[in-house]
């Protein structure tokens, strides 16, 4: 079995944040912390190594972490943050999760480390309804054909899954694990977080 201790997990904070006003999302306020402040309490205990992918306001986010951009200058939105965390992280398997889910679940880790298999090389969450592509773990394997599929233009994540030896890992039991906070009403609506 994959042990937490052989994950490297990286934050996404690289968007453009379109909806939150172009405001930094992982830099937005929740209960008088930031909300990537959240995130990194919730996964800390999980694991050793933590990484930030973010293209702006850098020197900012450093102060919670190595901090990293991406390669791609186009904004290809997540993947862009997951092939950068690919190429930056030491370890062969590599997490994701984004910087607007302030309830990531405190066994995020070890349920994904579970459904690790031999041949496995991208595990991706199910909340019973639906993939949730950005919590996530990919083998470092995966990078050829990840950076392929940018350098191509692909966005559509679905086809890279069919690429490789994709499975999902059953978050039905805690969709709450998922909510993200995408805009100024979501956020002022979100009130204080539950423990």
């Amino acid at each position: 079995m994959l042990l937490p201790t052989e994950t490297s997990w990286v934050i996404l904070a690289g968007g453009q944040a379109s909806r939150m006003g172009g405001q930094d999302k992982g830099l937005i306020t929740l209960n008088q912390k930031p909300l990537i402040a959240h995130v990194i309490e919730r996964l800390s205990p999980q694991t050793p190594r933590i990484l930030i992918n973010a293209n702006r306001n850098q020197e900012t986010y450093r102060q919670f972490g190595p901090v990293f951009s991406d390669q791609f200058k186009d904004f290809p939105g997540p993947m862009g943050g997951i092939h950068a965390g690919l190429n930056h992280a030491e370890t062969d398997w590599v997490g994701f999760v984004p910087c607007d889910s302030p309830q990531v679940n405190t066994d995020l880790v070890a349920r994904f480390c579970q459904a690790v298999q031999p041949d496995s090389d991208i595990l991706v969450a199910h909340d019973g309804d639906h993939q949730q592509p950005v919590f996530t773990l990919y083998h470092k394997r995966v990078l050829p054909k990840l950076t392929a599929f940018l350098e191509r233009g692909d966005r559509k994540i679905i086809l890279l899954y069919n690429e490789c030896n994709t499975s999902y890992v059953d978050f039905s039991d805690s969709p709450q694990c998922f909510v993200n906070l995408n805009t100024p009403e979501e956020l002022a609506n979100f009130g204080t977080l539950e423990s």
